[in-house]
C-alpha cells in the first residue's frame, strides 16, 4: 500500500494543545468494524459499552522526564531527547543543535551534570553520563510534550502526560489511550466486572517518526522494549474460557499483545519488537481497542486501519474531523471492534463480540 492511502485533512486548530480537566470528560467515538457504523459517545460510556467479564489490557509504563538543554564546550545550544536508557548511565538520545556533537564531545547539563558523546547510531546517539540517568532526569529534565503540541511543558504536565496506572519508568512517550482513565472511571469499571491486566511498552520517541517511504512496506519501524509478564496470559486465557473480549487500551497494548503471539499462541515475552501492523495482518489476541486519533501517514494509522479497515478507518477520522473532535495526545478518543476476516479465531474459542 501506499503511504498517501492513511492521509487525512485535520485543521490545526484540532490538535489539542492542552488536557481537559478532567481526564474522563473526552469524547468517545465508536466505531464498528464489521457495519462501519460510527456513533458518538462520551469516554465515561465506556462503563456500558463494555461488558462483565471485559478483560481491559493496559499500558502501565511511566513517561520518563526526558527532555533536557545543554550546551556544547563552544556554548552552542543542545536539546537532549532521550529515546531509551541503555544502562544506569548510558542513555540513547535524539540530539538537535545547529552543529551535531562529534564522539567525545561533553555536553554540558543542568545542575553541573555533564555527557559525553560515545558514539552516533544513526539518527541517535549513545550518550555516558557522569552520575545516574534516572534520579537526575526526575530532578532537571522535562516532560517531553509531542513536537505538535505548540508550547513549553508547565507543572501540570508532570501529572497528565502520565496515566493514573504508570508504575514501570522507561517511556519518553505517554500510551495516550490510557489518559483519558481516572479513579472514578476505574471504580466504575470494577464495579461492573470488568477485569484488567497490565503489561509494559515503553514508548520511544520513534513513535512520532513519520513513515518516509511511499511504499509502506518498505519502512522500517523503531525498536520498543516491551514485556508480557504470565499474568497476562492467564488473563486473556480466562477472559477466552468466560467469552468475555480482550479489549487493549492503545496501540502499545496492541502491538505487545500481538508481538507476544507471534508463534500462534500468546506466551509471556519480553525484548524488543519492530512489529509493523499494516493491513492484512491477522491478528491473534485482540478483539477491540480503546485508541486515541493519529496523525496521518502515521505507522500508528495504520494499526488502526489494519484492525478495523482502511475504508471504514479513514472514515471515522474524516467523521471526527467535522464533528469536531479533538485531536492525538491530549485529544479524544475512539473504541474500535476489528473488521470481519482480521481475527484468528481457533475453533476451541468462545466469542462473544
Amino acid at each position: 500500500m501506499n503511504r498517501s492511502e492513511f492521509h487525512y485533512d485535520l485543521p490545526s486548530e484540532l490538535i489539542a494543545q492542552t488536557p481537559l480537566t478532567t481526564r474522563s470528560a473526552s469524547r468517545l467515538l465508536v466505531l464498528d468494524g464489521v457495519s462501519r457504523r460510527i456513533v458518538d459517545r462520551r469516554f465515561v460510556d465506556l462503563v456500558d459499552i463494555l461488558r462483565p467479564g471485559d478483560l481491559l489490557v493496559c499500558n502501565d509504563t511511566r513517561v520518563l522526564h526526558a527532555r533536557l538543554i545543554g550546551s556544547k564546550p563552544t556554548g552552542g545550544r543542545v536539546e537532549v531527547m532521550l529515546e531509551r536508557m541503555l544502562g544506569a548511565r548510558r542513555v540513547l538520545a535524539q540530539l538537535r543543535a545547529s552543529h551535531l556533537p562529534k564522539p567525545g564531545t561533553d555536553i554540558e547539563l543542568p545542575g553541573g551534570a555533564r555527557a559525553r558523546v560515545v558514539r552516533r547510531d544513526g539518527a541517535l546517539f549513545e550518550l555516558e553520563l557522569d552520575r545516574d540517568a534516572a534520579p537526575f532526569l526526575v530532578a532537571h529534565g522535562e516532560t517531553p510534550l509531542p513536537p505538535y503540541i505548540d508550547r513549553p511543558p508547565d507543572a501540570a504536565d508532570r501529572d497528565r502526560y502520565q496515566t493514573v496506572f504508570a508504575r514501570t519508568p522507561g517511556a519518553v512517550a505517554a500510551p495516550t489511550a490510557g489518559l483519558h482513565f481516572d479513579v472514578e472511571l476505574l471504580a466504575a469499571l470494577d464495579a461492573r466486572g470488568i477485569e484488567r491486566a497490565f503489561l509494559t511498552l515503553h514508548v520511544g520517541a520513534g513513535t512520532f517518526a513519520p513513515v518516509r517511504t511511499e511504499r509502506v512496506e518498505d519502512h522500517e519501524l523503531h525498536a520498543e522494549w516491551l514485556r508480557v509478564p504470565a499474568e497476562v496470559c492467564a488473563a486473556v486465557e480466562r477472559c477466552r474460557r468466560n467469552g468475555g473480549r480482550v479489549v487493549a487500551v492503545g496501540t502499545t497494548s496492541v502491538r505487545a499483545l500481538e508481538t507476544a503471539a507471534r508463534a500462534g499462541t500468546l506466551v509471556p515475552f519480553e525484548g524488543d519488537s519492530r512489529l509493523f501492523i499494516l493491513p492484512g495482518f491477522r491478528f491473534r489476541v485482540v478483539d477491540a481497542m480503546v485508541t486515541n486519533f493519529h496523525l496521518p501517514e502515521s505507522s500508528l494509522l495504520m494499526l488502526v486501519a489494519a484492525f478495523a479497515g482502511h475504508d471504514a478507518t479513514l472514515a471515522a477520522y474524516r467523521h471526527a474531523v467535522a464533528e469536531r473532535y479533538r485531536f492525538f495526545s491530549y485529544g479524544d478518543a475512539m473504541f474500535v471492534t476489528p473488521a470481519a476476516g482480521v481475527r484468528v479465531v481457533t475453533e476451541s474459542e468462545p466469542r462473544a463480540l
